[in-house]
């Protein structure tokens, strides 16, 4: 599918309202559905693909609302509100951010009347590229991955998850509320999504003195895990994040910065 607003703009009525713009895995445009405003998402991914076929499923509970949806093409209600939950975990509300991004875990994870829809990847299989790694890079890989086979083998009953849930995709949606995007569609232990805030938005604001050991104190209390479970699955996802971004060229040190703060949680440190 070629990243063409065109064709969606006529066939779903829309009216430009500002100047796209490129996302790491297609574009985006704001726009006017009827008046309303809306953003436009083009993609050829397959994995956002999947992920709007979730957006569609949660039907605007916890998440924004699908408009329309067609292939690789997502309408979504825009967010129009003005708080943003980096700023706030960097400007001394770290725990009021924390707290609102335990709470949008818990009521996306809730069950659904209809099931959930076929493209959720179990989380075994997201897993996948961290078993290589640590047996190629050792350390706190072989560490991180130690810890994400006895949390997969000690799974209960799967849950659909978000897949990627931080400060950046838990939008300000005014009267609204705090509403997801872009998820990646997984299904598996509701852990992972709790690690993944507690390691957000970066490193310096994640590691800054106090800040760790206290986040995994209060979402490990929301969400019923515990402070010492939820660092391991800290640790596993980060061994995991760390994996992907070495494997594409990248540099993973902030990942890898939060995997050994886990650790050393781990070892009592």
């Amino acid at each position: 599918m070629a990243l063409d607003f065109d064709p969606w703009l006529r066939l779903w009525r829309l009216t430009p309202d500002g100047e796209p713009f490129d996302s790491l895995a297609g574009r985006l445009m704001p726009v006017r559905a009827e008046g309303v405003p809306a953003m436009l998402k083009l993609t050829e991914a397959p994995e956002e693909i999947a992920g709007g076929a979730l957006m569609e499923w949660w039907a605007g509970e916890g998440a924004a609302r699908v408009l329309a949806r067609q292939g690789g093409a997502l309408l979504l209600e825009r967010a129009l509100g003005s708080q943003s939950l980096a700023d706030m975990s960097r400007n001394g509300r770290d725990p009021e951010a924390m707290s609102i991004l335990a709470a949008a875990a818990e009521q996306l994870h809730r069950p659904r009347a209809s099931p959930p829809p076929a493209s959720l990847k179990p989380l075994p299989d997201w897993f996948r590229a961290l078993w290589p790694s640590a047996q190629a890079r050792g350390g706190v890989f072989h560490r991180a991955a130690a810890a994400a086979r006895d949390l997969l083998a000690a799974s209960g009953a799967p849950v659909v998850l978000h897949g990627d849930l931080h400060h950046g995709n838990l939008l300000d949606f005014a009267e609204r509320g705090w509403l997801v995007i872009d998820p990646k569609g997984l299904l598996g232990d509701r852990g992972y999504d709790f690690a993944n805030m507690v390691c957000n938005p970066d490193a310096p604001t994640a590691l800054a003195p106090g800040v760790f050991e206290h986040r995994l104190d209060l979402v490990g209390q929301a969400s019923g895990l515990g402070s010492r479970t939820l660092a391991a699955w800290v640790l596993a996802y980060c061994g995991l994040s760390a994996s992907w971004t070495l494997d594409g060229g990248g540099d993973a040190w902030q990942a890898l910065a939060i995997a050994e703060r886990a650790a050393a949680v781990l070892d009592g440190a």
